[in-house]
Order: C-alpha cells, then sequence, then structure tokens
C-alpha cells in the first residue's frame, strides 16, 4: 500500500498528487504505474477512506478519484474535500462489474465533476484522465443513453395510460446522437483516414480524436471503427439533410 500522506521531502516544489479512494487493493498497481509514466509531474497517492481522503497532503492534490461504491458517503465528506483540495475535481470510478450509478445520481449529488469507467483501454483511459487534469469533464455517453432509455419507457408508460401511442423511433436516431465534431471524426473515418491525420486536419490531439471515436462506438452501438464507417455509409446520403445539419456547418464547428 503506498502513503496517504505525502511524499519524501526531497521530491519536487511542482508534484501534483492524483488521490484515489478506493478499498484495499482495489486500485490496479499497473494503473499507478501507467499514470505516473504518462504524466512525470503527478504523483498516486492511495487511501482507502473519505475520511483520510481530507487530509492535507504535502503536495496540491489535483485529481481525486472515489470508488464507485462509496457514492453514498460522498456527500457526507465533499465539504471536507473541497476545502483541503480546493482544486482538484472529484471523480467517480465506475467499475463495470458492479450496479452503475445513474446519471440522477451523480446530477443530484452536485459534487462530483465526472464519471471514469474504469474497464476503457489503457490508451483512452490515460487520455480522460488527462483531459481531467487539465480541468476538462467526462461523463460515458452509456449512461445518458440509459437516461434517456429510462426516459422513453417513462413517456411510453404515460402515452399507454392516456391512451395516445408513443412517436415511433426515427431511423436516425443513433446518428443524431452525436455531437458536430464527432460527426466530422465519423466522415473521417468513414473515409478511412488515419487518427494522425484525422487529428492534423481538425487541429486536435490524438487522445482527443480517440476519446470522440470512443464515444461514437459507443454510441452507434458499434464494437470497432469500422461497423461506425458502415453505419455512416448506410446513411451518408441522406442524414446530413434529416438532422438539419450541412458539411459547412460542421467544417466550422469548435472541437
Amino acid at each position: 500500500m503506498r502513503s496517504t500522506v505525502g511524499g519524501g521531502a526531497g521530491e519536487s516544489w511542482a508534484r501534483r498528487i492524483l488521490l484515489t479512494v478506493f478499498p484495499a487493493d482495489g486500485f490496479p498497481e499497473c494503473l499507478v504505474y501507467a499514470i505516473e509514466r504518462e504524466f512525470p509531474s503527478v504523483v498516486v497517492e492511495q487511501t482507502t477512506s473519505l475520511e483520510t481522503a481530507c487530509t492535507v497532503f504535502d503536495h496540491p492534490v489535483c485529481l481525486i478519484l472515489v470508488d464507485a461504491g462509496l457514492l453514498d458517503k460522498i456527500g457526507a465528506y465533499g465539504a471536507g474535500l473541497m476545502q483541503n483540495h480546493p482544486v482538484a475535481p472529484i471523480v467517480l470510478a465506475q467499475n463495470g462489474s458492479r450496479i452503475p450509478a445513474s446519471i440522477q445520481d451523480i446530477l443530484d449529488l452536485k459534487i462530483v465533476r465526472s464519471v471514469l469507467p474504469m474497464d476503457l483501454k489503457l490508451d483512452v483511459w490515460l487520455s480522460v484522465i488527462g483531459l481531467m487534469l487539465r480541468g476538462g469533464e467526462y461523463f460515458p455517453p452509456t449512461m445518458f443513453q440509459s437516461y434517456a432509455g429510462s426516459l422513453r419507457q417513462e413517456v411510453a408508460d404515460y402515452s399507454a395510460s392516456i391512451g395516445q401511442p408513443m412517436a415511433e423511433r426515427s431511423d436516425f436516431e443513433e446518428i443524431g446522437a452525436l455531437t458536430d465534431r464527432e460527426l466530422q471524426v465519423l466522415e473521417m473515418v468513414a473515409r478511412g483516414s488515419q487518427n494522425k491525420i484525422i487529428a492534423a486536419t481538425l487541429r486536435l490531439s490524438e487522445h482527443t480524436v480517440k476519446i470522440h471515436l470512443h464515444n461514437i462506438i459507443t454510441k452507434l452501438g458499434a464494437h470497432n471503427r469500422t461497423e461506425a464507417a458502415a453505419v455512416f455509409h448506410a446513411h451518408t446520403g441522406s442524414f446530413f439533410g434529416s438532422l438539419g445539419r450541412s458539411k459547412a456547418g460542421l467544417d466550422q464547428s469548435s472541437p
């Protein structure tokens, strides 16, 4: 178990701490190694309780990853975490093998800034960590899809109760869930462009392109970029018009 309070006196003053709050041995050592290798100024400190996480450390805490199993306890320690680590976003680390927290649970809590799936591919996972270290926020598209699905079911149940049929699902619902930037990336993927070419063309980092591509594949229910490209080609002649979007509009969209 790594130390839960600060590092050695010989460490650089520029060190920042990524704090994990997980059950004993719950945070894989391979991810500790990967984080510290990818972000040399970051040192990972581990603790098993939110109470200990409220401690003042020797170096600034820049990010706090909290195991999803502690979701119902975060509210009680939220004030202490924010007081002692004012610049550290609180991130819920979601293990895919557990019952997922709903997006409504997260929104109601208010102090959780992002949700980090622990079962992403390592390069995508590190890209999301990098995004959050730079102040960005991340929520898995599947959380919103699940929430939207529950809302659709509620609407369907309500419509049935008053004798009015719910509108049929649009053929373009999956494509319509993509942002303008995701549509740009998907179009270039469908043309066979590699990630580095997409990044250079759209003036993005390759890490950002990977995150967009991960979101696209998830939203379309595809298994890989090839299947995502096939969905694009299946609708290539009509989906821009059906969505009320134009390629010119996409060309001017922001990252």
